[in-house]
């Protein structure tokens, strides 16, 4: 058995996303930076470090447990190198969304313990998928729709308790743990 540094599964739901919807309705409605906003999605984003399991094993055992999804309900889709692609598409840009000195997850570590015996630290985040209808200034848009400043700007992440991190390209491996740190180091 291997080592993986950081496993991460991407959750999804099958059905419509009426929470993303809805945001994405509201943010074309109120908000002038969403104009050219074409799509918006909601993932659950599980970071598991510490996981001595291969590439499969890791997968049915996450799988296999609702600590982590359900599969009547979610999809679910497992990265375990940066060079794997997340399922973000080309045409989006990712906004990682995590409430502050919150990410653990303590149910499903005690669930892997029992499981395995082994310790894993488990991290859960939003990502928020955005597409635009052309490249305009993406990263300005982006700024004005992340944070919420007032009732005309921003809409996913509170910044009185949550932090977002926008990935330049691929979403990085590790992501969420990375995010709260460079949090922690800011004055």
């Amino acid at each position: 058995m291997s080592l993986l540094p950081v496993a991460q599964l991407w959750v999804e739901l099958l059905a419509d996303d009426a929470e993303a919807e809805s945001a994405r309705a509201v943010a074309k409605d109120t908000l002038d930076a969403a104009a050219a906003l074409r799509s918006l999605r909601r993932l659950r984003l599980f970071e598991v470090s510490g996981a001595t399991d291969e590439r499969n094993a890791l997968e049915a055992r996450l799988h296999r447990s609702t600590q982590f999804y359900n599969p009547h309900k979610e999809r679910a889709r497992l990265r375990v190198a940066a060079a794997e692609p997340s399922p973000r598409r080309a045409d989006e840009h990712a906004v990682l969304v995590i409430e502050r000195g919150a990410t653990r997850r303590a149910a499903a570590e005690r669930w892997w313990l029992h499981e395995t015996g082994e310790r894993v630290e488990v991290h859960e985040g939003v990502v928020w998928l955005l597409g635009f209808d052309d490249d305009g200034d993406v990263a300005a848009r982006l700024r004005e729709l992340v944070t919420v400043r007032d009732r005309a700007h921003g809409l996913l992440c509170n910044p009185h308790a949550q932090d977002a991190a926008i990935a330049r390209d691929e979403a990085p491996l590790p992501w969420i743990e990375r995010a709260a740190a460079r949090v922690r180091r800011m004055p």
